[in-house]
Parts: structure tokens; sequence; C-alpha cells
């Protein structure tokens, strides 16, 4: 893939039909691996839906949300293709603060920095101060207790 489209180099031996047909067949291919590549998890889908209806109106909209490892962060926005990651050990927070995490990041689907815009969209979520407050916490003390 370059930039989104499928680039095949094939023998220049090959029928233009054989090549069509090997171009088919290798789309084919890629498609079902990227589909199995996505991460995603029902439980953070659930939740962010909930959230950007609750929060921002539901005009939000991310190509996938799903818990990958991370060490020193507690969640990731690809601002450009709206891929939203959290933390592994986020899963094992109290709802109210994994539903920050996430509220955290569907407000980076509009900006990507942590400007006075951001915060005022991070900011509509209720218990925002009291769970960077939790997570600061935890991040002070990494052995602390997570439920």
């Amino acid at each position: 893939m370059r930039s989104g489209v499928l680039e095949l180099l094939v023998p220049s031996w090959m029928s233009a039909s054989e090549r069509e047909r090997w171009a088919e067949a290798m789309r084919v291919r890629l498609e079902k691996r990227m589909r199995r590549s996505i991460p995603s998890d029902e439980r953070l889908e659930r939740r962010a839906r909930e959230l950007n209806r609750r929060h921002f109106g539901g005009r939000l909209s991310w190509t996938s949300i799903g818990f990958a490892d991370m060490a020193s962060r507690w969640g990731s926005c690809s601002f450009t293709d709206g891929a939203i990651r959290v933390a592994t050990r986020a899963a094992k927070l109290p709802e109210w603060v994994l539903d920050y995490l996430v509220v955290h990041e569907l407000a980076h689907l509009e900006h990507s920095d942590h400007g006075p815009a951001f915060h005022e969209l991070e900011d509509r979520y209720p218990l925002t101060e009291r769970a960077k407050g939790y997570l600061m916490a935890l991040d002070q003390n990494p052995g602390a207790t997570t439920a």
C-alpha cells in the first residue's frame, strides 16, 4: 500500500488477465489482513458512542478504538486517521476514569494539541479534574492498586 493505493509488482511475462486475477486476489487478502489488524474493543466502542452523544452532540467519528499496550501513556489518538488507543492497564480503572480517558482522546479528534479549545471540549466531562488527579496519583505511585 502506498498512500492508500495497492501497488502490485508482477513479472513482465504475466498476461493482462492473469495480472487482473492476481491483483484482485491480493486486494482481497490485504483487506482481510487489514480488518484483522484493526484493534477494537466493544466496551470502549460502546462508551465512546455514549460519551460522543452526551458531550459532543454525536458529531465525532473515529476509525477504531481499542486497548493497546502502552507503558508510559494512558491513551493516544491519531488525529489524521481517527484511531484511538487506550492503555491496556486502564481497563482495570474505575469506569468514570476510563470515561475521562475516552473523552480526552475523543477531544483530540477535533484538536490535536492541548490548547484552550481542546481543554474546553475535555472539560465537558464533569469528572475531568477528579480523573486527572486519580491518574496523577497512579503515575506517582506505579505500584498502587487501580481498582
